[in-house]
């Protein structure tokens, strides 16, 4: 790390120790946030004393991969690849990862155009088997485009299998997905889900707690799962063995008080073994996106419709002001046309709407998206201001 690299700024710090401490440390998690960020990275760039709970051998390692960090690099060549880096206390940073106490990320390396935080607002995580039968995949797929038609964000691992199925199927809806991934947001991985990712980040997001350029290992997939569990209000099983990694991601969605659900398969299929004990335990059997949302949806989807948008109108940037002008006052309008009228590309509107969606101003009838009444109401009451 060069003098250059001070990580004595916050940002810097955090960065420096994405490429030193491990995802889902809970050891070093406690550490940090014990003796601050920025003290941690000092003691690991320049030498001081060790965590208690950390061996010599282990303090030699950790100060082996400090010795090699270089977060203005790594910041620079995020940049290059249109990824930012979201940190706990940024406005966009979702503050549900919180609830993952020592274990909570050090940051986020994030790909794609809409807020984080905001679209976890209303998201649900689907998951399952990589080799996953045809039955599977079609679950996925229908359940993934039955929540994106419903205005929720779906979010899966980008894995093959389930994970495939449910960010196509979103992506077929027009829907808003999150792939979150177990290495660098900018080398997608698996190499054959290339160009589902490059979709994903192009209308969606993409998130990592790893560093650009960084491998996964099996480690590091099993250690992502409580991320999507935590950033998510439910997390759906939809086939999953008795080994499965997907069956963490359920775990740790029970273990942190999030909905559970599971797909039913075949009494005699091994791939849906794991999700009938699931089943027989704490999680809530579902078949179709109705019943999810039923689950994790907000009381106000079955009370009437809340007094306003949560954000006031001109509190939103530019492009989403512009995307909100583009809807016509008393009917739908698809994706394609909103673009047009906002004069942007369809991809970016809509993961606008999908934004403005979770704030109350619009929702989604079938194919078209339309001004709620909240949002007409606030309208009329910024013009009688004027």
């Amino acid at each position: 790390m060069s003098a250059g690299d001070d990580p004595g700024h916050e940002l810097l710090a955090r960065v420096f120790l994405t490429r030193v401490i491990e995802p889902g440390d809970e050891v070093c998690g406690r550490w940090v946030r014990e003796c601050g960020v920025r003290e941690a990275a000092r003691r690991l760039r320049d030498g001081g004393p060790r965590p208690p709970a950390v061996s010599e051998k282990r303090w030699a390692g950790l100060r082996a991969r400090a010795g090699q960090a270089e977060p203005r690099r790594d910041l620079d060549e995020a940049r290059e690849a249109g990824v930012r880096f979201v940190c706990p206390g940024d406005a966009e940073w979702p503050g549900q990862l919180d609830d993952l106490g020592d274990t909570r990320p050090l940051g986020l390396w994030v790909r794609g155009r809409p807020s984080l935080r905001i679209w976890a607002l209303r998201s649900v995580a689907v998951v399952g088997a990589r080799a996953c039968t045809e039955y599977g995949a079609h679950m996925a797929a229908t359940l993934a485009a039955g929540l994106a038609e419903r205005g929720w964000v779906v979010v899966s691992g980008g894995a093959y299998g389930v994970d495939g199925a449910t960010h196509r199927g979103a992506l077929a809806a027009g829907g808003a997905t999150v792939a979150v991934l177990a290495c660098g947001v900018d080398r997608p991985y698996p190499r054959g889900h290339t160009g589902l990712i490059t979709r994903i980040a192009e209308q969606g997001l993409v998130v990592g707690e790893l560093p650009p350029g960084d491998h996964p290992t099996p480690s590091r997939f099993v250690l992502r799962n409580r991320v999507i569990a935590a950033l998510t209000r439910g997390t759906v099983v939809v086939e999953a063995a008795y080994r499965s990694g997907s069956l963490v991601t359920a775990r740790a969605a029970q273990r942190l008080g999030r909905h559970t659900m599971g797909v039913p398969g075949p009494a005699t299929s091994a791939l849906s073994a794991g999700v009938h004990e699931l089943l027989r335990k704490d999680a809530v059997l579902v078949t179709d996106a109705a019943e999810v949302v039923e689950l994790v949806g907000d009381m106000g989807e079955l009370a009437p419709d809340r007094l306003g948008p949560v954000l006031p109108r001109d509190l939103l940037d530019a492009p989403t002001r512009h995307v909100l002008a583009a809807l016509p006052a008393h009917r739908a309008a698809t994706a394609e046309e909103i673009a047009r009228g906002a004069q942007t590309t369809q991809d970016d509107a809509i993961a606008r709407l999908y934004e403005l969606r979770s704030l109350g101003y619009v929702e989604r009838h079938g194919d078209g998206w339309k001004l709620t009444r909240q949002s007409m109401i606030s309208v009329r009451g910024d013009r009688s201001r004027c």
